[in-house]
C-alpha cells in the first residue's frame, strides 16, 4: 500500500482529518466512544476550548505537532509528539511525550508514524519517549495509556478503548513498560455495607467533620477547592503535575454539563479543607455513536445526553484525595458512606473507580473492600531517544 505521512502543526485546518481518524479505526465497535469534536477542535456554541487548538491552556507550556498517515482519502493512523517544559521542569527530566496515537492493523504504517515521533522528539534534544496519552501523560491529563486487558466491555468517559494489537506494536516497536493504571467495578448494593456505615458513624461522633456537595451556583470556586485539594493530596502520585488556574477553568467547562453535585462531596475538619469525593454520571452512556452521519453530529449527542442524563445509572469515581495532615481520621469512610448513600437513593447501579496506579496499594485494597473487581488496565510505556 502507497502512502504518506504528513506533519501538521498547532492551528492547521487538516487537524479535522487529525480528528476524524479513529472514527475510520474503530468503525462499528461497541465499545468505542469518541469525544466530542468540540473537545479536541474547539465550539463557540458548545463554550468548550478545544485540546486542539492554540488557545487552550496546555500550549502556554508546550510544543506540540501532530503526523497523520493516510492513503489518498484513505486515513490510516494518527500520532502526535509534545514537549510539556512545566512537566519537564517540575520533574527535572527531559521527557518528550506521543499521544493521540490511532493505527490500522499494519505494524509498517505504526513504524512509520512512531519514526515520525521519535526523529520530532530527538531533534529538540530529548532523552526519553512516553506515552501515549492525549498530548501527555501527566496525572491529570485523559485518554492515558493503552488498553491492555478488558476490550469486550465499554470504556467510560476520558479513558481509552483500542484494538489489543496496539500493545503488540508498541512493544514490538522497543517501547516498554514504565506504568500501568487499573479501573474497577462496583456493584451498588441496596443499601451501604453495615460496616461502613456503623464506621462512619463512629467517625463523626469523635471528630468535628462537616461534608457538604457540590455548589453548581459557584462552580468555578468550587473547582478551586478541588485543585486545591488535588495539589496537596497528589503531589507524590507517579506523573503528578499541579493544576493551574486556566486548566481549572476548563474542568470546571467540563463538569457544568455533567455533574450529579450529590456526587461530589467535599469534607472540612474543624471548619478547614481537608478532602473531596467525586463522581460523575457517565456521559459515554448517551454519547455512544449511532454510526449515522447526522445522528453523530455533536449537536445531536449533545441533545442524547441533555435528555438522557438523569437516566444514567453508570458513574465514574474520578477524583478522591485527603490533603496529608487528615489523613487517617477515617474521613474517607464518611464520604464513602455519603455518596454511596447518595447513589443508591438516586437509582444508580455501578461505580468505575479509575484511573488507579498499580501500586496505590491503599485505593485499590478500599475499592476490594467495597466489593470491586479489577476490570480494565491500560499501560505506559517510555523508550529512550
Amino acid at each position: 500500500m502507497r502512502y504518506s505521512v504528513e506533519q501538521i502543526p498547532l492551528g492547521d485546518r487538516r487537524l479535522r482529518l487529525f480528528v476524524k481518524v479513529p472514527w475510520q479505526i474503530h468503525y462499528g465497535d461497541p465499545n468505542w466512544t469518541p469525544p466530542l469534536r468540540a473537545d479536541l477542535l474547539g465550539s463557540r456554541i458548545l463554550r468548550i476550548t478545544g485540546r486542539l487548538t492554540p488557545e487552550h491552556p496546555y500550549h502556554q507550556n508546550a510544543e506540540v505537532t501532530h503526523f497523520l498517515a493516510r492513503s489518498g482519502k484513505q486515513l490510516l493512523g494518527r500520532v502526535s509528539a509534545a514537549i510539556n517544559h512545566r512537566f519537564n521542569e517540575y520533574h527535572d527530566s527531559s521527557i518528550g511525550f506521543f499521544g493521540f496515537f490511532e493505527t490500522t492493523n499494519n505494524f509498517t504504517i505504526t513504524r512509520a508514524l512512531l519514526d515520525h515521533a521519535r526523529d520530532w522528539l530527538g531533534a529538540r534534544k530529548i532523552d526519553v519517549m512516553r506515552g501515549p496519552g492525549g498530548y501527555s501523560t501527566a496525572t491529570h491529563e485523559s485518554n492515558q495509556g493503552i488498553l491492555i486487558e478488558g476490550f469486550n466491555t465499554p470504556a467510560t468517559i476520558e479513558l481509552t478503548h483500542n484494538p489489543s494489537y496496539y500493545s503488540e506494536f508498541l512493544e514490538r516497536y522497543g517501547f516498554v513498560k514504565v506504568k500501568d493504571y487499573h479501573a474497577y467495578w462496583i456493584e451498588l448494593k441496596n443499601k451501604p455495607q453495615e460496616d461502613l456505615e456503623r464506621l462512619a458513624h463512629a467517625v463523626l461522633a469523635r471528630r468535628d467533620i462537616k461534608i457538604r456537595q457540590l455548589n453548581l451556583s459557584c462552580l468555578r470556586e468550587e473547582v478551586d477547592h478541588i485543585v486545591e485539594i488535588y495539589n496537596k493530596a497528589w503531589v507524590n502520585n507517579w506523573g503528578f503535575l499541579p493544576l493551574t488556574d486556566t486548566e481549572a477553568e476548563v474542568i470546571a467547562a467540563s463538569l457544568r454539563m455533567v455533574a450529579d453535585p450529590g456526587l461530589i462531596r467535599f469534607a472540612y475538619v474543624s471548619g478547614e479543607l481537608a478532602a473531596v469525593l467525586g463522581a460523575i454520571p457517565d456521559p459515554n452512556v448517551c454519547l455512544r455513536p449511532y454510526w449515522k452521519r447526522s445522528l453523530d453530529t455533536d449537536v445531536a449527542r449533545v441533545c442524547r445526553l441533555m435528555l438522557g442524563r438523569r437516566r444514567i445509572d453508570r458513574t465514574r469515581l474520578m477524583f478522591f484525595g485527603i490533603c496529608p495532615r487528615f489523613r487517617k481520621l477515617g474521613i474517607d469512610a464518611v464520604l464513602y458512606h455519603e455518596v454511596l448513600s447518595y447513589a443508591l437513593n438516586r437509582g444508580y447501579r455501578t461505580c468505575e473507580p479509575s484511573m488507579l496506579l498499580e501500586d496505590n496499594d491503599l485505593i485499590l485494597r478500599a475499592c476490594e473492600s467495597m466489593g470491586g473487581r479489577r476490570y480494565k488496565t491500560w499501560r505506559i510505556y517510555e523508550m529512550p531517544l
